[in-house]
């Protein structure tokens, strides 16, 4: 009887083994062909010797790669920002190793985001999921192209969502997914998947030296960023100086206040001599609308910040503790 248990045991485990590996299996296959490398050079002064008389300095080039996926038929790529900032040539080599000359559209150092693009016949384009229907302990898959070992698989969960995190440049990225799945030095501007295949997130940055701490910029904000990107060639954004985050609200405060939301945006940090601080917002402050427009998510907050808010005068709408307040606000350009 013992043997009988075990063996039954043992094949219950298999099962969801095998199970978890075709998740895996049928993403990469779905998604891969859609994943590119990027090769990008840079132009950077050096001194061609030394001596009594200086020798004339001349341009030199350092390479870089990363990775990135076709979002659009038409050659549109969406990547990581630090990846393509000021290079002097992008080449991109595609799943099936043709390579071609790819063309800067837009970066957004801000969420580190950027937009190239290759011409060319037959080009694969991944389905683009919502990445607010991800859940804390989903599987996804993260494919990329590390230390130059292109088409690199690797899986794990969803460890937590709405994390924030400093750019290159010293801005906050908000609305992050955080992953265990393993990122490595070249996996920047990789697609995460969901086990159905579609990307959810454009892999961005890892924690060193901790260990399965990685973070991806949610799919819905890369849409949102890739579009002005592509029209535009750039962001022009309006600048509270806040962290933020999304979280559930209270079901005791959605009752109290009658709030037709479930959601809200979460303030984590106020960045000191900022228009938050300067309308007394706080940690801890739950903000619910935008002069009148509801404020269910961080991403909401991104499109309702464009040009045309900076300077003008709005009300912000929250919830303190047990208080609901009202705050106006004057929205700074971003710098």
């Amino acid at each position: 009887m013992v043997g009988t248990a075990r063996a039954v045991g043992d094949t219950s485990d298999g099962e969801l083994l095998d199970a978890y590996s075709q998740a895996v299996i049928d993403a990469a296959e779905i998604v891969s062909p859609s994943v590119v490398n990027i090769e990008v050079a840079h132009k950077t002064p050096r001194s061609a010797g030394r001596g009594p008389r200086p020798t004339p300095r001349r341009p030199d080039e350092q390479r870089g790669t990363g990775s990135g996926f076709v979002f659009t038929p038409d050659g549109f790529i969406l990547t990581n920002s630090h990846v393509v900032h000021g290079a002097s040539s992008i080449t991109v080599t595609l799943a099936d190793g043709r390579e071609a000359p790819a063309q800067l559209v837009g970066d957004d150092p801000d969420t580190d985001l950027a937009v190239i693009r290759v011409e060319g016949p037959g080009i694969a384009a991944a389905d683009l999921g919502d990445s607010r229907s991800l859940r804390v302990g989903q599987l996804v898959v993260a494919i990329g192209n590390p230390y130059g070992f292109q088409t690199t698989v690797t899986a794990g969960v969803v460890s937590a969502l709405g994390r924030s995190l400093r750019s290159q440049n010293g801005h906050l990225i908000d609305n992050l997914i955080q992953t265990d799945a393993a990122l490595n030095p070249g996996n920047s501007g990789g697609p995460l998947v969901t086990a159905r295949g579609q990307v959810v997130g454009v892999n961005t940055a890892v924690i060193l030296p901790a260990q399965g701490i990685c973070f991806a910029i949610a799919m819905n904000t890369a849409v949102f960023v890739a579009g002005k990107l592509i029209k535009d060639g750039h962001i022009t954004r309006g600048y509270l100086g806040i962290a933020g985050q999304t979280v559930p609200i209270h079901r005791r405060l959605v009752r109290f206040f009658h709030l037709p939301l479930e959601t809200a945006v979460l303030v984590v940090g106020v960045e000191p001599d900022s228009p938050a601080q300067r309308a007394g917002l706080r940690e801890g402050d739950l903000l619910i609308a935008y002069n009148g427009r509801e404020l269910p998510d961080v991403d909401t907050l991104h499109r309702i910040l464009t040009d045309d808010e900076v300077g003008a005068r709005a009300q912000l709408d929250v919830i303190r503790h047990t208080q609901k307040l009202s705050l106006d606000i004057i929205p700074a350009q971003a710098a």
